[in-house]
């Protein structure tokens, strides 16, 4: 009997520009020999592992013993505001943002900033990322964030966003009844205004009036 070898099928590739923004988040902050596990209905159906060996340049795992030539000090970042940013930004954006916020703060990658970092910037994405960077950042006051700046190239953007792309008038943030009356109003009221050009464009929504 002649046995037919099986010709070997090329393992599939997906561009991570493909998938979503938090499961892309989640895979940079893959530490080598770390994993994601994939699952479906809770069941296990896939696991994700990272195959980069060195993290911001350095290598990973390279022990230093104590006073070898060469050996540097952690950063010192007492005194500052540790902003530690969860979303691709350049060289370029993160000095744009750390230079606005001014000289008591300091804004690092996800994978540079230290675990005690102050406040954690992410992209809107799934309550599983936030749990997990959470607990890689206990610490950090966790801050969901949509930036949109052409000018260095930085775009992300949460289902609001989308939904407003998408042909949506206005979005009115979470608010009582009563609240939302005077909100809706007010929306109403201004796109009526801007029917006849005598109104500002239409915003996400109002600010929320004082009690």
């Amino acid at each position: 009997m002649m046995i037919r070898k099986r010709t070997p099928r090329a393992t599939p590739r997906v561009e991570v520009s493909r998938l979503p923004d938090d499961v892309v988040v989640l895979i940079d902050a893959l530490e080598p020999g770390a994993e994601i596990i994939l699952t479906r209905d809770g069941a296990s159906i896939a696991t994700i592992s990272s195959t980069i060996d060195v993290v911001e340049g350095a290598v990973v795992d390279r022990a230093v013993p104590d006073g070898e030539p060469g050996e540097q000090a952690p950063p010192d970042y007492d005194g500052v505001t540790v902003v530690a940013t969860a979303m691709e930004l350049s060289k370029a954006a993160r000095l744009a943002l750390s230079t606005q916020l001014g000289a008591d703060y300091v804004v690092l990658d996800l994978h540079a900033a230290p675990a005690t970092a102050d406040v954690l910037l992410v992209p809107p994405g799934s309550p599983q990322l936030i749990a997990a960077l959470r607990s890689s950042f206990p610490r950090a006051r966790v801050v969901v964030a949509e930036i949109e700046d052409p000018e260095l190239g930085v775009r992300y953007h949460g289902p609001v966003r989308r939904l407003l792309d998408a042909g949506a008038d206005a979005y009115l943030p979470p608010a009582t009844l009563p609240l939302l009356a005077r909100q809706l109003d007010h929306t109403l009221n201004q796109g009526r205004e801007l029917a006849t050009g005598s109104a500002a464009p239409l915003r996400i929504g109002p600010a929320p009036e004082a009690e």
